[in-house]
């Protein structure tokens, strides 16, 4: 199945991921940002790790990316 996704909405996401980038990796984690975008296993577990980290930022983003991610 092939889906459109509107610019913008994919521009979002790339900042949410990016920012998701840097706010894990003050708690140490690496993300792999293209990884993120093709691997949907690999972003599971990044989305799991995030649930777990201290900041609530953190926690935040990657609950925001989970959504984009279902919707």
């Amino acid at each position: 199945m092939n889906s459109f996704v509107p610019p913008e909405r994919e521009a979002l996401a790339l900042v949410d991921i990016i920012q998701l980038k840097w706010l894990m990796s003050r708690e140490g984690h690496h993300v792999h940002v293209e990884r993120l975008q093709n691997d949907p296993e690999y972003a599971r577990q990044c989305l799991a790790q995030a649930q777990q980290c201290q900041g609530e930022a953190a926690r935040a983003c990657g609950q925001r990316i989970a959504a984009q991610l279902q919707g």
